[in-house]
Formats: C-alpha cells, sequence, structure tokens
C-alpha cells in the first residue's frame, strides 16, 4: 500500500542524454561529466541530494556513460599514488565522490523522454515517494530548495514541483504551470501544467525547473501516457493528469524558487555557472575576481 507520508531517502538522476549541444566535447565524455570549475557537474547534483537526506541515489543512464559510474566508485590505483605522495588534501577529494551516497545504475535503452527516464526507476523506488534531480539544473548550496520540497510533501503529500518566475517570452522553453496561492508564500497549489506553451496560451509565468518530489502513482500514469510533444513521454503530462484529479496520487503543490540557479545544459550559461562559483571561491576567488576585473576593463 502506497504510504505518501513515507521518509523520503531516494533520488533518481536522469542522466542518459547524448548532449549534443556540447559536441564536440562530449563525442566521448557524457555532458554530466563536463567540470564546473574541479567538479564534475554529476557530482553537485547528487551532494545536492545528499544534503537533503536522499541518501539512495539512482542514476538512469545510457551507452557511453560508465564515467559516470567511474567517477562515483573507488579508484584504488589513484588513491594509492596519492597516499604515497603524502597528498592528503587531493586524496580527500577524490574519496569524496565515492563516500557521498549508496549509488546504483539502470539503462534507459530507447531515448523515450524524462517521463519514460523516470518510468525506469520504478523497480528500485517501489511504492515510496522520491525525488527527481535533473542534472542541467545546479541549485546553489545556500539556497536548499530540494529540502523545502521535501518538507512540502511531508506535510501535504502527492507531488511537488520547483517553481520560478521567468519572463513571458522565455515561458515557451519550460513546462507551465497554472497555480492558486496558499497560507505559504513560496507554496502554491498547482491545477494544471502545459508542456512549452506559447506565450500567448501560457496560464502563468511559473516555469517548471528540474527539481521535482513525486508519489509512487506517478509510475501507472507514465505506464499509460502516449508520446507528446517531440514524440516523447512527458513528465509534465503525467503531473498534469496528478493535477486534475487529487484522488489518484494526492494534490500537485509548486515551492517558489528565488535562489541561485545555474543551468549548465546550456553553453553561456554553463559558462556563466563556472564564473560565478569560481567568484566565490575562497581558495580561487579573490585571485579570480581581481584578473576577471582586469580582463573586463580591458575588453571594455
Amino acid at each position: 500500500m502506497t504510504d505518501s507520508h513515507t521518509r523520503i531517502t531516494k533520488a533518481v538522476i536522469p542522466a542518459a542524454g547524448l548532449g549534443t549541444r556540447f559536441l564536440p566535447a562530449t563525442k566521448a565524455t557524457p555532458k554530466e561529466m563536463l567540470p564546473v570549475v574541479d567538479k564534475p557537474a554529476i557530482q553537485y547534483v547528487v551532494e545536492e541530494a545528499v544534503s537533503a537526506g536522499l541518501d539512495d541515489v539512482l542514476m538512469i543512464t545510457g551507452r557511453n556513460k560508465r564515467p559516470l559510474e567511474d567517477h562515483f566508485d573507488r579508484n584504488y590505483e589513484l588513491e594509492s599514488a596519492l597516499q604515497r605522495k603524502g597528498d592528503a588534501n587531493r586524496l580527500a577529494k577524490v574519496q569524496e565522490s565515492s563516500d557521498l551516497a549508496t549509488m546504483h545504475y539502470v539503462r534507459q535503452g530507447d531515448p523515450r523522454g524524462l517521463g519514460h527516464a523516470v518510468l525506469c526507476a520504478a523497480p528500485h523506488v517501489g511504492h515510496e515517494p522520491f525525488a527527481v534531480l535533473l542534472g542541467d539544473d545546479l541549485i546553489d548550496p545556500r539556497d536548499p530548495l530540494l529540502a523545502r520540497m521535501v518538507e512540502v510533501q511531508e506535510r501535504h503529500g502527492g507531488s511537488v514541483v520547483a517553481l520560478m518566475e521567468v519572463e513571458p517570452s522565455q515561458i515557451h522553453l519550460y513546462g507551465c504551470a497554472a497555480v492558486e496561492t496558499t497560507a505559504d508564500g513560496d507554496v502554491v497549489k498547482v491545477t494544471d501544467l502545459v508542456e512549452k506553451p506559447d506565450p500567448t496560451d501560457a496560464p502563468s509565468n511559473y516555469a517548471v525547473i528540474g527539481r521535482y518530489v513525486l508519489d509512487p502513482n506517478i509510475f501507472d500514469i507514465l505506464r499509460k501516457t502516449e508520446p507528446g510533444r517531440g514524440g516523447e513521454i512527458q513528465l509534465t503530462d503525467a503531473l498534469q493528469k496528478l493535477a486534475a484529479d487529487e484522488t489518484i496520487g494526492g494534490p500537485v503543490h509548486g515551492v517558489v524558487f528565488k535562489g541561485r540557479r545555474y543551468d549548465t545544459g546550456d553553453r553561456g550559461d554553463y559558462l556563466r555557472a563556472i564564473v560565478r562559483l569560481a567568484c566565490e571561491r575562497e581558495d580561487l576567488g579573490p585571485d579570480f575576481r581581481t584578473w576577471l576585473r582586469s580582463y573586463v576593463t580591458e575588453e571594455m
């Protein structure tokens, strides 16, 4: 029997995409392994899940994604070499990723959309609520979005999506939510969802970003969901059904996020994310900011 108030411990990270926007860099390297300063993007996402109390992580992968598994595994040869050198600092960094969480992997096979990728997690998740984190969205650890979403789900049950206000001209790039306000200023009730609407038809400027906390009844809906936009099984379509009929799996709420988010799926935003995070690092920031000011001044 499904208990929507079971403590959430499992996170699902879809990571089967081809990363075509970053070719040729992603010809032989998964896009999730592209570095953001000195850590691969995917490690930030796993760290976010762990910081919210989700230490059981399932990655949905595909062909040529073996480096993801290797990164979160032990590298005894490298660790031994660092130990012999007495390089405790780098040794700790190498071991950090393998000690983060209990990692699991399953291949998606056919690339049939985000909804299908989530459905691949059903045998692992079972009848528990769970989180889904998309690797292209990096959320600054100082703005704990996922922890807040887990809190809202544990209070209300059902599912929770992350929302961010965007310019109306940009809403066609996202799933869009129709909402009703609640007593909590950062929480809304979602009454409808539309995938990538035309700006003139969008019910709001609340865009769905890449964090979800889902009721396990989503799996039954996904099994019956026909391919939608782009010929893919859309998670948004399944969530729309949950929002329309609470008897299926409880309500759908949204947490309106106003913190720092870095989009690493776009080349320009990826570069901006690196600059922002490097500037804020204690070990890199002071020198890097000095150089950046000088560079910008010279280019103006």
